[in-house]
């Protein structure tokens, strides 16, 4: 079964999301969260195998939580999920994942663990 956590701050894109994936006999939509740092919260606490982040949110967008969250577990997996099509929304998704590359949190792409 893969446990899959839900941030958007949309409460209908989170329903729509969750609804498709419910259709899916092997994933579970195990938490939701409606901004970055409860996203953050929740993937503490463990137990998720994907996060799907959406990069705008109030409070704390998805790419700084994407960087702590990183930071704090470099075994998570996030996919970033936007409907930005602006290439500064994108670099920072790219960025927090080169930081936690640069700072020995995550290996170099190509490089076996």
């Amino acid at each position: 079964m893969i446990r899959v956590l839900l941030a958007d701050d949309h409460p209908v894109v989170r329903a729509g999301l969750r609804g498709m994936l419910a259709a899916e006999p092997d994933i579970e939509v195990a938490g939701e969260a409606a901004s970055g740092p409860e996203a953050v919260a929740r993937a503490r606490t463990g137990g998720y195998d994907v996060i799907l982040m959406d990069l705008r949110m109030p409070g704390g967008d998805g790419a700084a939580a994407t960087e702590h969250i990183l930071a704090a577990d470099p075994d998570a997996r996030v996919l970033i999920l936007t409907t930005y099509e602006a290439d500064a929304d994108i670099l920072r998704a790219v960025e927090a994942v080169t930081t936690a590359i640069e700072r020995g949190l995550l290996p170099p792409p190509g490089a076996n663990r």
